[in-house]
């Protein structure tokens, strides 16, 4: 007779051994790393006065770790990046207390990932439906309204369909690696007129005497990462709607304990960095996340951000790179639109009708978008 699978909380990472989660984790996420978790928990980015109140989900069978998400309690909506201020909106007009939500994902971290992760040789599927079901029966029996399932995968979708979660799409803007083998190689594939824009872009930057390098792995230095937390901070101070989400405790934290995946892009100018942007990556993509600049220059985000993460890429032989929620406007540097799946579970029958109704809609006008912008990709059909 096979053990019982159990299922239990637990209100912080660290109370399950780092071997244990990463083993289940394998090449699935970087960012769901014990040490990218721990890091967000222990330099108090994620804790009660910001809202996210961990309660990750651990499945157990015979004393062996068999399943687990990162889950938290949310007290409002903000750094989720799938946006539902209306459905909280619309609850408190129908006398629903939104808040608090259960949220699987990783916070502030808009990149699809699985969310579930599963021990090698179980049945995957099982796995998930069972922690869905979990999930939905601890929000029923302590009267939250809601489950979300962030920026998850196309077979954690189909199994929390199959047990009442309702799929949402939305869209980012990724470049493909079509088999590259230079920058130039890859301006090719652009249509004439934009590939002369991008490379006006890149001369405008170099005449300035910016120079642009890729730091990583055992290159960069704890003045590297302050240095970037400086320019995070001050590109969100900046920002009318801007709120900062991270401390420079987070980024000392990953400087000690997660620097193979990281990859800084800094751009120097006299000697002095004046701008950068920070990624993470692992053996298939790099994932843009944090940009900052302490001089204004015509092209320079769009060097740093989209065009160096781009050629750095392609010299590492990475398959793609995803440059974060938003911005039409990536696709004019050949960034073309993918669509992204979160899943959402609503407790309340009357409010999730609705809800399932208002999604239906929204998928159906995503669906079309899509299309529409790709019709009008900078990228050529097919390469020469």
């Amino acid at each position: 007779m096979a053990e019982p699978i159990s299922l239990r909380v637990v209100q912080k990472i660290a109370d399950i051994p780092r071997q244990r989660w990463d083993g289940l984790v394998g090449t699935a996420t970087p960012f769901l790393k014990w040490d990218w978790l721990e890091s967000l928990e222990q330099s108090g980015c994620v804790n009660e006065q910001s809202g996210w109140l961990p309660h990750h989900i651990v499945v157990e069978q015979g004393g062996q770790l068999v399943g687990a998400c990162a889950m938290y309690l949310k007290l409002h909506s903000m750094g989720e990046f799938v946006f539902d201020y209306e459905w909280a909106d619309a609850a408190q007009r129908s006398g629903i207390q939104y808040y608090p939500k259960m949220l699987v994902g990783v916070p502030f971290t808009p990149v699809t990932g699985q969310r579930f992760l599963t021990a090698p040789g179980e049945d995957r599927g099982a796995l998930i439906q069972f922690m869905g079901q979990a999930l939905a029966k601890i929000a029923a029996d302590n009267k939250i309204s809601s489950v979300h399932v962030n920026f998850c995968q196309a077979d954690e979708k189909e199994a929390l369909e199959a047990v009442g979660f309702m799929p949402r799409h939305g869209i980012q803007y990724h470049w493909q690696n079509r088999g590259y083998s230079s920058f130039d190689d890859y301006l090719a594939s652009f249509r004439s007129d934009r590939r002369n824009k991008v490379k006006r872009e890149r001369r405008e930057v170099a005449e300035r005497g910016i120079t642009i390098r890729a730091y990583e792995g055992a290159e960069l230095t704890q003045a590297h990462l302050r240095t970037m937390f400086q320019l995070y901070k001050g590109h969100v101070d900046r920002l009318y709607y801007g709120r900062q989400y991270l401390t420079q405790e987070f980024f000392d934290e990953l400087h000690k304990r997660f620097a193979n995946n990281l990859c800084l892009m800094l751009a120097e100018r006299d000697g002095k960095i004046i701008a950068g942007t920070f990624n993470v990556r692992d053996d298939q993509a790099m994932y843009g996340r944090y940009w900052g600049c302490s001089e204004e220059h015509p092209f320079l985000h769009f060097n740093v951000c989209y065009y160096s993460a781009i050629e750095h890429s392609i010299r590492i032989g990475l398959a793609r790179f995803e440059a974060g929620a938003g911005g039409s406007f990536k696709q004019l540097r050949g960034l073309d639109p993918e669509h992204t799946t979160s899943v959402h579970y609503i407790v309340d029958g009357q409010f999730r009708r609705a809800v399932e109704r208002f999604l239906a809609q929204e998928r159906e006008m995503i669906r079309r978008k899509r299309e529409l912008q790709l019709e009008h990709s900078q990228l050529k059909p097919d390469r020469d």
